[in-house]
Formats: C-alpha cells, sequence, structure tokens
C-alpha cells in the first residue's frame, strides 16, 4: 500500500517550486498534485494521456475542447488523449489531483 496526505504532497510542491508534483507511478497510470494560484495563467497544452482531475480546493473555470464548466472542490473532470484544455478564471488558489492513464511520460 501507499498512502499520502495532501498538506505533506502540497508543502513537497511548493517546496520544489513548481505547479505540478508527480507522487505516485505505476504500470497503468500516474498521479500528480496540481496548483494555480487566483488569478494565474494555466500553460498546459495537450497530453498524449487521458486524465481525470479531482478538484480538491478552490475556484475556476475550465475548457476542454469547445466546451466550458465552472469547477470547485469536489468536482471531477474527464479529458481524453490530444484535447486541448485550461483551466482559466482563476477566482480561488486552486489545487487539483491529476491522473492520468497511461502515465504521463
Amino acid at each position: 500500500m501507499k498512502a499520502f496526505r495532501l498538506d505533506e504532497l502540497e508543502a513537497e510542491r511548493a517546496a520544489n517550486e513548481g505547479a505540478y508534483l508527480q507522487f505516485l507511478r505505476e504500470q497503468n497510470m500516474s498521479v500528480g498534485l496540481y496548483a494555480l494560484d487566483a488569478g494565474e495563467q494555466d500553460p498546459q497544452k495537450p497530453h498524449n494521456q487521458d486524465e481525470v482531475y479531482f478538484v480538491v480546493s478552490g475556484r475556476a473555470a475550465i475548457t476542454v475542447g469547445l466546451e466550458t464548466t465552472q469547477v470547485a472542490r469536489g468536482s471531477v473532470i474527464y479529458v481524453p488523449a490530444g484535447v486541448a484544455h485550461k483551466f482559466h478564471h482563476i477566482t480561488e488558489d486552486l489545487r487539483v489531483l491529476v491522473i492520468f492513464s497511461p502515465p504521463e511520460s
């Protein structure tokens, strides 16, 4: 078993001064913590893997392809591989668990 605490992951991510911290990598998936502060721009480009986002905290909008929706704590979003997507209009610091399948390369 592997177990993680979000507060410890957030501290590690912040200490490494990056927006993304991959903390689990297995044969068929990887998981990370993604952070964007209020007003920040999301620099993402389409990925080669399917993704699931689980919003841990914060408020923003996300556009996936041509669809846009508001997200907040508890939101779950699926993004198919190769589809353009970005968080925007981030009004509260955003913390998101990201699950990639297959693992992010």
